[in-house]
């Protein structure tokens, strides 16, 4: 298991955030050092964000979440859950409004519009999205992408893949 700095990175650097992405993303995660690089994510990330999290049910995604919200300095970090029942929740943070889309019911690109979907998109500081795929093709170019799946090997870790999301292209 590669080890991650729980304390995160000072500053909201590219050099911070692009090294979080690349060799300091933990690639088999137990529980404690998902929680711990998710901190270090939200501490990086830069003033507008686009995450998404793909992956099993139960693989995570919420729980990462939870951690990137820390990072970001969420004032109350216990609000924060799944909302697959609201679709919707936000957090009050210093950087401003974080936004935690789960879009796993959405059915249609309507049910997606009567979210307000596009205005989400344009007014959240930060935007964290489960179930990506259901907003397939309106995501931004720079969001980063990440999917968790249970490792079959291993009980108690998971695999961490972070990429780029590819999305309509930014403007």
């Amino acid at each position: 298991m590669e080890s991650v700095d729980a304390s995160g990175p000072a500053t909201t650097s590219p050099e911070a955030l692009a090294t979080l992405l690349g060799r300091g993303a933990p690639r088999a995660p137990d529980r404690a050092s998902l929680e711990a690089w998710g901190r270090a994510l939200g501490a990086a990330l830069p003033s507008r964000a686009v995450i998404t999290l793909a992956g099993d049910l139960g693989a995570g995604k919420t729980t990462l979440v939870r951690a990137i919200c820390e990072g970001l300095a969420v004032a109350d970090v216990s609000a924060v859950t799944s909302p697959t029942f609201a679709l919707i929740q936000e957090y009050a943070a210093p950087r401003g409004t974080i936004v935690h889309a789960d879009l796993y019911r959405l059915k249609s690109s309507a049910e997606l519009d009567a979210l307000g979907w596009d205005e989400i998109l344009a007014t959240a500081d930060v935007l964290l999205v489960e179930w990506p795929e259901r907003a397939a093709g309106t995501l931004p170019a720079h969001a980063i992408a990440i999917e968790l799946k249970h490792d079959r090997e291993h009980a108690g870790r998971r695999v961490l893949i972070v990429t780029r999301a590819t999305g309509k292209p930014s403007r």
